[in-house]
């Protein structure tokens, strides 16, 4: 039987070869912890409004959904954006973004009772420097 070891590395921005672990590594495990640091706030600013957080970081074969929300009978997929003010947190959300979060949502909600007829909306939370919550209900356009 033969082993082989795999060494991984990354690339720094200026093209050198920097083992694995480096700098890279721990601008995204940053950003990682940021992200869940975003998630948990939006989710209680949900839970305080007196809605149930049904499932975090949803992963389907479209993608993940970050927060999936019950308001009553809907559906509430929410997208949530972390960035050193709301402006720029809410431009880091494209439509290719919101395309695939649509393709995702209907897979979520093909699981449920009521399937693609259950009532679905989509929030955009943004999350700022100091930790502050807003909300944009219906980001995407009308509801589903």
């Amino acid at each position: 039987m033969t082993t082989a070891t795999i060494e991984t590395a990354t690339i720094d921005h200026v093209g050198a070869r920097a083992p694995a672990g480096g700098r890279r590594a721990r601008r995204g495990r940053t950003a990682y912890l940021s992200g869940q640091a975003a998630e948990e706030s939006v989710a209680r600013h949900y839970a305080r409004a007196g809605r149930q957080v049904a499932a975090r970081r949803w992963r389907g074969a479209a993608g993940e959904i970050d927060l999936v929300v019950r308001e009553g009978a809907r559906l509430v997929f929410v997208e949530v954006k972390a960035a050193a003010s709301f402006d720029a947190a809410a431009a880091r959300l494209g439509r290719r973004q919101m395309d695939r979060l649509c393709t995702a949502a209907e897979e979520f909600a093909g699981g449920e009772p009521m399937g693609l007829l259950s009532e679905m909306r989509f929030d955009l939370a943004l999350v700022d420097r100091r930790g502050e919550v807003r909300v944009i209900e219906n980001a995407f356009g009308l509801d589903w």
